[in-house]
């Protein structure tokens, strides 16, 4: 797991290595174990090292391959990266490391871009060909792994971080309008290749994006479930095996490190049964869990599951515990490290449970994904019987944060758009493929949301400390399954049913049986005393007025009375600003 960044010149002057130093080392968190830089004419890398697997200074890159002719940099893992060795080498591939970064030079050397289809794990990697002067660049299925790009006529330059783009300089800030349309709609996703920056996109998942010399691009999707019925061979009864058998071969596969492995323990029904999976496999297990203070009658923690859990399961359990007196200074901490704006409170949660962890092991599983591979939130049941051609506008009423003519009322008038979030929706819904409309609205969560905020706040939060998470129910092979299940097993029992049958009698039933929980951070969801403060005063500060995103009128209602207004899902509408603001600020600052 690390930082990765890059220039590729297509104007015959050699690449800017001061500018890919200066991204390089805004991605020090990411990668606290080393750096290096390489260059050759019109392309230069730079990465950050967090080691995990090779902890030698033969994993160290970028790494040159001179006799293929290949350099690549490369952040993530790839978790059958022994597998493939073993298959490469019976191909005659000599190796000079044990890292997975070689394995994949030498995949790229034999497959070239089809080698992704290959690769199990989570990654995003940039390969230069030394013989064509073509620069390749993938991301994993699920979009686990960032990558950020920022181009010219004259170049591209990538980076794992948007802010490490950001520090390489000649970057187009001002805020895409368009991307503030869909932040306002999908609780702060924004879907790409947009950012909220007008001069930085990001490669969609699943891609892999070739560039050749003149700067002329293609690209190809190399993964999408069909969230069709097609594993015929499973009746009903044969489903919560077939889930669990899978995802027990998901919690395995990423075990492969060279250091510790930990889990988040959040108390609910995902990390308590990837904990009771790793402990069948003989692991001595080392658990962690966060809560806060409560506020306004909303209980901060989740202690009394996740402690049930850690006992049954004999784990050495820390069970962190965050004043009002800590969260406070942490929030403008966590939202520095946001590559884009990112709304839910679960943010804070994640950067403080990452500060903790990281002190003691370097690499943890967490549940996150599962509600969205398989129907846990309760959004979910109310599109049961829509019919799949009514699936737009059913998803709009439930998920959607504010309606167009809401969302005009509260943006000035200079950043009105079309309903362009109205389109993306419609666009994806009507897209071949998904039976049902629960199946539709499934697979724009897994390919969409599920990338750009719950598995986008994962990699930010514990990569701001170095801390590699891995998740088990974002396997491509599990999420493959998932989709293929009917609906109906994934929504019974109260929603997740095929999985809460999985664990049964492997994880407490206290926990399956539990109303769904969430990562809660009361004094966020009830902004107060000097959590207030801190977004009254961005927003009605000279920078925000001279932005001109909102209507001031609008802002001054909402500041009024702050905990009034929620979006369709439950969020503090007026949290959503602020946090935008915020970051905008944060971004200015650095």
């Amino acid at each position: 797991m690390c930082g990765i960044g890059g220039e590729f010149r297509f104007d015959g002057r050699t690449a800017d290595v001061a500018a890919t130093a200066r991204m390089t080392d805004r991605m020090a968190d990411r990668g606290p174990d080393g750096n290096g830089l390489w260059a050759s004419g019109p392309v230069a890398f730079g990465h950050r090292r967090l080691s995990i697997i090779d902890l030698s200074v033969r994993g160290s890159q970028p790494m040159v391959d001179s006799e293929l002719g290949l350099t690549a940099v490369f952040n993530g893992c790839l978790y059958n990266y022994k597998q493939l060795r073993g298959e490469l080498v019976s191909r005659g591939y000599r190796f000079f490391s044990t890292s997975d970064t070689e394995v994949i030079l030498k995949a790229y050397a034999e497959w070239g871009g089809a080698c992704v289809r290959l690769f199990a794990g989570m990654f995003a990697f940039a390969v230069f060909e030394r013989d064509t002067g073509r620069l390749v660049l993938a991301r994993d299925r699920l979009g686990i792994k960032p990558l950020y790009l920022s181009s010219t006529p004259h170049r591209l330059r990538f980076a794992s971080t948007l802010p490490a783009l950001v520090a390489g300089g000649d970057v187009d800030t001002s805020v895409d309008n368009v991307a503030l349309h869909h932040y306002l709609s999908f609780h702060s996703v924004v879907p790409p290749p947009r950012t909220i920056y007008a001069g930085v996109t990001k490669l969609p998942p699943a891609t892999v994006r070739t560039v050749e010399p003149t700067g002329s691009t293609r690209d190809e999707t190399y993964w999408q479930p069909s969230f069709t019925r097609d594993r015929p061979e499973l009746s009903d009864g044969d489903w919560p095996a077939a889930v669990l058998d899978a995802l027990r071969v998901a919690v395995r596969r990423r075990m492969v490190a060279d250091v510790p492995v930990g889990v988040l323990l959040s108390g609910g029904l995902d990390s308590s049964l990837i904990v009771a999976l790793l402990a069948d496999e003989g692991q001595a297990l080392t658990t962690f869990s966060i809560g806060f203070e409560a506020e306004a009658g909303e209980s901060g923690d989740e202690f009394a599951y996740s402690d049930l859990v850690a006992a049954r399961f004999a784990t050495k359990h820390d069970q962190i515990r965050i004043p009002h007196d800590e969260l406070l200074p942490a929030v403008p901490r966590a939202i520095e490290a946001m590559s884009e704006p990112m709304v839910s409170h679960d943010n804070v949660a994640f950067y403080l449970l990452s500060q903790a962890v990281s002190r003691q092991v370097s690499v943890v599983q967490s549940g996150q994904g599962a509600d969205e591979v398989f129907a846990g939130y309760d959004w979910y049941p109310p599109l049961a019987e829509v019919p799949r051609e009514d699936v737009a506008g059913a998803y709009r009423r439930v998920f959607v944060d504010r309606s167009h003519d809401s969302l005009l009322a509260l943006l000035h008038p200079e950043r009105h758009v079309r309903d362009v979030s109205e389109a993306f929706l419609a666009g994806h819904m009507a897209a071949p493929g998904a039976e049902t409309a629960l199946d539709a609205a499934l697979r724009l969560d897994t390919q969409v949301m599920l990338v750009d905020d719950p598995v986008k706040r994962v990699d930010n939060m514990t990569m701001a400390w170095g801390l590699e998470a891995r998740t088990p129910f974002l396997d491509h092979e599990l999420v493959e399954l998932a989709a293929a299940c009917p609906p109906g097993l994934k929504l019974a029992d109260g929603g997740k049913g095929v999985l809460k049958r999985a664990a049964r009698g492997l994880a407490p039933d206290e926990v399956i049986d539990r109303p769904k929980g969430y990562f809660p951070v009361p004094a966020i969801r009830h902004l107060g005393g000097p959590f207030l403060e801190l977004v009254r005063d961005a927003l009605t500060s000279r920078a925000a007025r001279e932005r001109c995103l909102f209507r001031p009128e609008a802002v001054n209602r909402l500041l009024s009375d702050p905990n009034a207004e929620r979006t369709t899902l439950g969020s503090n509408a007026l949290w959503q600003l602020a946090l935008l603001e915020l970051w905008l600020q944060s971004m200015e600052r650095r």
